[in-house]
C-alpha cells in the first residue's frame, strides 16, 4: 500500500510544479459559471422554482457542479491509450505494482491537488461574485464529501474502461471524445437530470452517469431529502462495485491479446 500512497504524493507534487495553470483555470471556470448564472436567471424570469429548485439553488448547483468536476475529472484514459500506442505499457506491466491501481492513485493525487488549489479557492471566489446558498450544517457537507468521493471512483472507473479499450481499438481518440460529451451531458453537469423528459430520466436511472455530478450537486443544494440522500449514495456505491467487473474482465483479455505499437 505504501507504494500507492507514494504515487499519490508524487502526482500531487508534479501538479504543484505547474499550479499556475490551475489558477488560470479558476478564472475560466468562474466565467463559465457566470455565463450559466445569467442564462438561468433569464430562464427563471421571476419564477419561484422549476422542477423543485429555486433560482438560488440552481446557481449553487451550477457552481458546485463545475467546481466538483475539477476534483473527479482526470485524463488517465488518455494516458493509458498513449502508453499503449508508444509501447510503454509493456514496461509498466512488469513493474511490482498493479498497473490500473497505479493509474487510479495517480488520478487521485491529481484530484486532491485540484481540490485544494482549484475547487476550494474557486468556490470562495465565486461565492463573493454570485448569490450562492452554501449549506450550514455539517451533515450536508459530510454527505457531499462521501458522494463526491464516489463521483471520483465512478468517473475513474469509466476512464479505465475507455483507456483499456485502446488494447482492442489501438486508436480510441473518438471513443474518448464521445465519452467526455456523454458524461458532461448525462451526468447532470450541463443540465440537472430532473429537467430532462420523463422518458429520458427513466433511461438514465439505469446508467451510472448521474452518480458523477447530479447526485453530489443535489445533496449540496439540499435538493434531496434525507431518505433520497441515502438512496443516492447507495446508488453510487452500487455502481462503484459493479463497474469493477467489466474492468477486470477487459483487463484480463487485454493482457492476453496485447499488441504493442511502437516501443
Amino acid at each position: 500500500m505504501s507504494k500507492y500512497l507514494e504515487m499519490i504524493r508524487i502526482r500531487f507534487l508534479m501538479m504543484l510544479a505547474y499550479r499556475t495553470n490551475y489558477y488560470s483555470g479558476i478564472l475560466i471556470y468562474s466565467i463559465n459559471i457566470g455565463a450559466y448564472y445569467f442564462l438561468w436567471t433569464a430562464i427563471y424570469g421571476g419564477k419561484e422554482s422549476i422542477q423543485g429548485l429555486d433560482a438560488a439553488q440552481m446557481v449553487t448547483y451550477v457552481a458546485i457542479s463545475w467546481m466538483a468536476r475539477a476534483f473527479y475529472f482526470n485524463n488517465i484514459d488518455r494516458e493509458i491509450a498513449m502508453e499503449i500506442r508508444e509501447g510503454k505499457v509493456a514496461v509498466e506491466l512488469i513493474r511490482p505494482y498493479n498497473y490500473l491501481g497505479m493509474k487510479t492513485m495517480q488520478a487521485f493525487g491529481e484530484g486532491v491537488f485540484r481540490l485544494f488549489f482549484f475547487s476550494m479557492p474557486g468556490m470562495v471566489i465565486v461565492s463573493f461574485i454570485f448569490p450562492l446558498e452554501l449549506p450550514l450544517d455539517w451533515q450536508a457537507w459530510s454527505f457531499f464529501a462521501i458522494s463526491i468521493f464516489f463521483s471520483f471512483v465512478i468517473n475513474t472507473e469509466i476512464n479505465l474502461l475507455t483507456g483499456i479499450s485502446a488494447f482492442f481499438l489501438f486508436n480510441n481518440d473518438g471513443l474518448m471524445r464521445a465519452k467526455r460529451v456523454i458524461i458532461d451531458l448525462f451526468s447532470g453537469l450541463l443540465l440537472p437530470i430532473s429537467f430532462y423528459p420523463v422518458w429520458a430520466q427513466e433511461i438514465m436511472e439505469y446508467l451510472p452517469f448521474q452518480a458523477i455530478s447530479y447526485i453530489p450537486s443535489m445533496i449540496f443544494t439540499k435538493g434531496f431529502q434525507e431518505a433520497e440522500i441515502t438512496d443516492a449514495i447507495l446508488f453510487q456505491l452500487f455502481w462503484s462495485i459493479l463497474l469493477i467487473i467489466p474492468i477486470c474482465a477487459m483487463w484480463a483479455v487485454a493482457k492476453r491479446k496485447m499488441i504493442i505499437q511502437g516501443g
